[in-house]
């Protein structure tokens, strides 16, 4: 998978979650879908943008995960920066969700990537246990 739009950092406040894509980087384009897959070679979480030609990747890796259960703790919208402009996630939160159980002891995702997503969202796994 191509890795154009890759995440790397964000923050947080008061008031929201941003997730920063580069400034050098292209600026991403098409719409919001509030679909989720995984790119688990890459170790990444990768949000969909409906785009012309089908769809474009934002790539959350690692670094990002621990902010990604920011998500999912709190009730802040998360939302992607890129230079002054924000764009909001619908659906972040609920793939995200359905994703981190799908991944839990599944190694179809491959072990590395099913330990890592474990290993770095366990406190929200061991909520439904």
């Amino acid at each position: 998978m191509n890795i154009k739009n890759r995440i790397d950092s964000g923050l947080r406040n008061d008031e929201q979650i941003l997730f920063i894509v580069a400034e050098q980087v292209e600026k991403p384009h098409g719409i919001p879908s509030g679909k989720m897959i995984t790119d688990s070679d890459n170790l990444s979480f990768v949000y969909l943008l409906e785009a012309e030609e089908g769809y474009e990747h934002l790539h959350f890796t690692q670094a990002v995960w621990p902010l990604m259960v920011d998500v999912l703790t709190t009730n802040l919208n998360p939302m992607i920066s890129w230079k002054d402009e924000l764009i909001s996630l619908p659906g972040f939160k609920d793939e995200l969700t359905m994703l981190i159980y799908n991944i839990e002891g599944n190694d179809n995702y491959g072990e590395a990537f099913s330990s890592a997503v474990e290993k770095a969202f366990s406190s929200i796994l061991q909520q439904m246990e």
